[in-house]
């Protein structure tokens, strides 16, 4: 049976091959899949135009906001969805956007997702209420201008979905370490822009900060070693950042 209102489904890419077929087969309640893709250099274009629901777009990657407006852009209907490939879609989720599509009552709706990271459920470390909004009306929604950890914003209500997100953002610890270090250029970036300068303070204590506050006091120390290698990540990529505005104002590479 069709929706009574017609979906969108929206994604951006950059070499996610070994999740797309999965990602792609958990939309069969979309009337069209939009995906927006950085130019990939694995198999992802080619698994994606398998699917005749698919339209693809490649567009040279400038910042996440961006990237994500203009798949918004692309879409055909009002109501879109935007997973990220390495969420997985269960039967639940898709169950319930389709029940809500009958009548949707708020311009979005946000669900909870389930941090996995090494094969294990994250349960702490700060990542305990991690609410996204994955189902909205594109005419009242877009991703604020931060070039990365883009926020969407909604000019409506937004409601909660009852069902879980998992969120497999793990490939193997290298990957994981490099989306790190490319979130931190971009957040310098940001900085950069803004004419914020690194000081003795960002690089000691703004680092040792982020370890103790996702270790202790946000209770990383509780999700064992998973939560220790998250905490001491997201440290370094913490002094990351600052280096490489450092950097910038140093027109150093």
């Amino acid at each position: 049976m069709e929706n009574p209102v017609k979906i969108s489904a929206l994604a951006i890419t950059l070499n996610e091959a070994q999740n797309l077929e999965r990602y792609l087969k958990s939309l069969d309640f979309a009337d069209e899949i939009i995906i927006v893709d950085s130019f990939s250099t694995d198999d992802t274009v080619e698994i994606a135009r398998q699917n005749e629901k698919v339209t693809v777009y490649q567009r040279k990657f400038d910042n996440f906001s961006a990237q994500k407006n203009f798949a918004i852009a692309q879409a055909t209907h009002n109501w879109v969805t935007f997973f990220d490939p390495d969420e997985e879609i269960t039967s639940a989720i898709s169950e319930e956007i389709k029940k809500i599509s009958e009548n949707p009552v708020v311009a979005a709706y946000s669900i909870k997702r389930d941090f996995y990271f090494m094969g294990k459920r994250i349960k702490y470390s700060g990542l305990q209420n991690d609410y996204v909004v994955r189902f909205f009306n594109k005419n009242h929604c877009r991703y604020n201008k931060n070039l990365v950890h883009e926020t969407l914003e909604v000019n409506g209500d937004i409601e909660k979905l009852k069902s879980n997100l998992p969120h497999h953002t793990y490939k193997t610890f290298d990957d994981y370490t490099a989306k790190a270090h490319r979130y931190s250029k971009l957040q310098a970036e940001m900085l950069y822009n803004k004419g914020k300068k690194p000081t003795y303070y960002h690089f000691l204590f703004r680092p040792f900060y982020r370890f103790w506050n996702q270790f202790i006091f946000r209770l990383g120390i509780l999700d064992g070693k998973e939560g220790f290698i998250l905490a001491y990540v997201s440290a370094f990529s913490v002094f990351k950042r600052y280096l490489n505005l450092w950097l910038l104002y140093r027109n150093i590479e």
